[in-house]
């Protein structure tokens, strides 16, 4: 349990009949009249809904134990993905669903933080840009500029984003793993 002075960014609260709430932001508010409370933006963490939710200051609100650890992605297993947690060897099988779309950018031997809550993987998280090689793109013509300057191309993982015309198959690139946008060329 805490206090809603104690709330910060990141705490994980369990509300609602166990659900689990992220807070994004908060801000006390001390009014003229009537009592202080703090004003909270909360991220559900299964589901990625934010609500926003005003507490009475001083309230006790019940807190949840979130374990992040860092794991490597060994391989796939059927429906599983296979993490194996670096410092005690451990392998941990995570399911599609928990997966979610960071699967469109995970290939082997990727790190990811993967979350935990009493024993059940809450989801799984790669660092905000990844490297990626192109698998698969057309050639660029010059003077087709008629879908603003970009192209399809596959990724190594099968994933499809959108790339510049001068990116061809081959290519290193890096990709934001929030929004699956091509953000340059990586050079070695």
């Amino acid at each position: 349990m805490a206090s809603t002075n104690d709330l910060k960014n990141g705490l994980v609260l369990k509300l609602d009949g166990g659900q689990l709430w992220s807070v994004v932001e908060f801000q006390h508010v001390k009014p003229g009249k009537g009592p202080a409370f703090v004003r909270t933006k909360l991220k559900n963490v299964l589901s990625g809904k934010v609500v926003d939710k005003t507490f009475n200051a001083g309230v006790k609100v019940e807190t949840a134990t979130i374990d992040r650890r860092d794991m490597q992605f060994s391989y796939m297993d059927g429906d599983y993905f296979v993490f194996m947690d670096m410092s005690t060897y451990d392998q941990l099988m995570v399911d599609r669903k928990s997966v979610g779309d960071t699967a469109n950018f995970l290939i082997e031997g990727f790190t990811a933080s993967v979350a935990q809550h009493e024993g059940e993987v809450l989801y799984v998280e790669l660092p905000a840009a990844v490297e990626l090689t192109i698998q698969h793109t057309d050639p660029g013509v010059q003077g087709d500029r008629s879908t603003g300057g970009t192209k399809p191309a596959t990724l190594e993982t099968g994933y499809e984003i959108g790339v510049p015309l001068f990116i061809s198959t081959g290519e290193k690139i890096k990709v934001d793993t929030r929004t699956g946008d091509y953000l340059g060329r990586v050079n070695s």
